[in-house]
């Protein structure tokens, strides 16, 4: 039998897909008090929020009138028609929030609209029925108190974790919703004390000192500024990490759309492929960003709690994404100054005015000279580094650096400053005007390869070097298929791979960077490459599966022609690595993610040492 289920029932149904926990209740309430045009807005919990939710905020707040309208389903202020759905630009528009809370928990609101002499409260009692309107005191503005959260559904009670753990949750939620919206204050009390607040920001200083408190000191001291615009209305804002700077975790990811939160998988798309050259695979980038775009090209209605949207331009979107985070990675080149130092020296913490020891990253402490950049005679060793690209030589002269005179540090010294010696063959010890300097050759010179590689693929210019007799290589009848629907790509790197059988392949050419390594073994390592790397989604129609491929082979070819431990080099080798590391973007990590320099400053080894103490 058909029957329309009690208003009561309804509720609880409401309820049981928009609040999920204290958190989901924080989150719609404060969202209604931003829609409200809140500038400061006061959450207090206890128990986690299971006992008791207070959110109180100084918006334009609601008349006596409204107040049993807002606990009614379907209620809102923000749209009025069809067409209202196609461009919202509120938080909230559904009516649902208040509602389905007050069918779970004790549930009372205090308002006072901004042009009323006198507040209103309303509540709900036990069995749904609505108490009040009735007077009450208040400044302009809402509060609003809930108690003992699903109370009458011991189902879901029970499903709720500890009461530090839903803690963890509201801290989390609030913390987005704070740097979502940095015109407002913020803050959060636990068991009657203060846990954290933010001021309002008024401007960049206070939009920075905001970030720092919301996502810590650390972040901010590796941070890049992001403001890119489009040529069609899409803008990106913010801050994200130098990817020596990753999580093992993605608890610092924050993204807003038209500031709404929002957990989006063609958005945690597009930046994982922005980092894929930088980080480790089982890194996590960390990132506040902010995304601008016509609310009509954004659908915010396609989940109850609205932490999904659905772009109707998603490849657009993604496209420019991608490209604005590759751009600000790209763009910070060896002699960019950082903001502080990687970590501490030693076990005694150095001040944060003077430790420095910078991995992978620019300068820390002291401040490169104005105009540092390449100078005669840098230039000289460019042409040595082409020598380099032989490593899996050895070379004849084994016994050890040159000691032809080494060149003074002057005002002018380039960023890496000028070599001093190998340590242990792996390690490349140079002298800059901060201090002392140490590479990771092969790392280094793997980031130089790959960018080398990816410029002369972009430009069709990769030089190859056809076998003079064919190789037969017989592999699976799997590995035999990828090479077959590879076999254009991997052209277009100079390797020139056909299939000659059900379980074999033919090799016809290879790139010259290629031309002394197992080619054999290539083939086979690259066949086993793409097989590793064929769960990449392909979320853009213009970034194919097989171009993200070609990016991940090329990077793995590059690791194998690198320079390999234990190649002794002479001082001009090494100078021209130095050189041609401050000419190549990215050059703070290797292709897996690693960094590749780090800078020790005079005040860490003065420090190391105790001088001045």
């Amino acid at each position: 039998m058909i029957r329309v289920l009690p208003e009561q029932l309804v509720n609880q149904i409401a309820a049981g897909e928009v609040i999920e926990r204290p958190a989901s209740v924080i989150k719609e309430l404060v969202e209604n008090a931003l829609d409200a045009g809140s500038t400061h807005i006061q959450v207090e919990i206890e128990e986690g929020g299971l006992r008791r939710i207070r959110v109180l905020d100084n918006g334009r707040g609601m008349t006596a009138e409204e107040l049993p309208l807002s606990l009614a389903r379907h209620a809102t202020s923000k749209i009025a028609e069809l067409d209202d759905l196609a461009a919202i630009a509120t938080l909230g528009f559904r009516g649902e929030a208040l509602p389905s809370i007050a069918s779970v928990s004790h549930t009372s609101i205090t308002s006072c609209h901004e042009a009323a002499e006198t507040a209103a409260q309303v509540s709900v009692d036990s069995g749904g029925a609505l108490i009040g309107p009735k007077p009450a005191a208040r400044p302009p503005g809402t509060t609003v108190e809930v108690r003992e959260l699903f109370y009458n559904v011991p189902a879901r009670r029970k499903f709720m974790r500890t009461p530090r753990t839903e803690q963890g949750h509201v801290d989390q939620t609030l913390r987005r919703l704070a740097l979502s919206h940095p015109q407002a204050g913020f803050s959060l009390a636990v068991q009657g004390q203060m846990s954290w607040q933010v001021a309002a920001a008024d401007d960049q200083a206070g939009e920075l000192r905001r970030i720092e408190t919301l996502c810590g000191k650390q972040f901010m001291e590796h941070a890049l500024a992001i403001e890119e615009a489009s040529s069609d209305g899409l803008t990106l804002n913010g801050y994200i990490a130098r990817p020596a700077f990753s999580r093992s975790r993605a608890d610092l990811q924050f993204f807003f759309v038209n500031g709404r939160v929002v957990r989006d998988k063609l958005v945690n798309h597009a930046l994982r492929q922005a980092y894929a050259d930088v980080l480790h695979n089982s890194r996590f980038p960390a990132f506040v960003l902010a995304l601008g775009i016509d609310p009509a090209l954004v659908d915010v209605n396609a989940h109850p709690t609205k932490h999904e949207v659905r772009f109707r331009e998603s490849g657009r979107v993604h496209d420019f994404l991608r490209r604005s985070i590759q751009r600000a990675i790209a763009a910070e080149q060896v002699g960019t100054p950082s903001p502080q130092a990687f970590s501490e020296i030693g076990e005694e913490p150095v001040p944060r005015s003077t430790h420095a020891f910078a991995a992978g990253g620019g300068f820390a402490g002291r401040q490169a000279p104005e105009g540092f950049g390449l100078r005669e005679p840098q230039q000289q060793y460019l042409k040595t580094f082409d020598d380099l690209h032989s490593a899996s030589q050895p070379v004849e002269d084994s016994a050890g650096p040159s000691t032809d005179e080494l060149p003074s540090v002057a005002p002018d010294t380039p960023p890496l400053g000028f070599a001093l010696a190998q340590v242990h063959g792996v390690y490349v010890l140079a002298q800059n005007s901060v201090g002392m300097v140490l590479v990771d050759m092969h790392a280094a010179h793997e980031r130089i390869l790959y960018e080398q590689m990816k410029l002369a693929l972009r430009s069709g210019s990769i030089a190859a070097q056809p076998l003079l007799v064919p190789q037969v290589i017989e592999v699976s009848e799997a590995e035999a298929g990828r090479a077959e629907v590879l076999a254009d790509g991997l052209a277009a790197l100079g390797l020139v791979i056909d299939r000659s059988g059900p379980g074999r392949v033919t090799l016809r050419q290879v790139p010259s960077l290629l031309a002394s390594v197992d080619s054999e073994q290539l083939v086979r390592d690259l066949l086993e490459d793409a097989d590793s790397a064929r769960d990449w989604q392909e979320a853009d129609p213009d970034l194919t599966q097989v171009e993200e491929l070609l990016d991940h082979i090329m990077g793995n070819m590059a690791c194998r022609s690198a320079i390999k431990a234990n190649r002794t080099l002479k001082l001009e080798e090494m100078n021209a690595l130095l050189r041609q590391m401050e000419r190549t973007p990215r050059i703070g990590q290797c292709n897996h993610g690693r960094p590749t320099w780090a800078q020790l400053d005079m005040a860490a080894l003065d420090n190391l040492f105790l001088r001045g103490r």
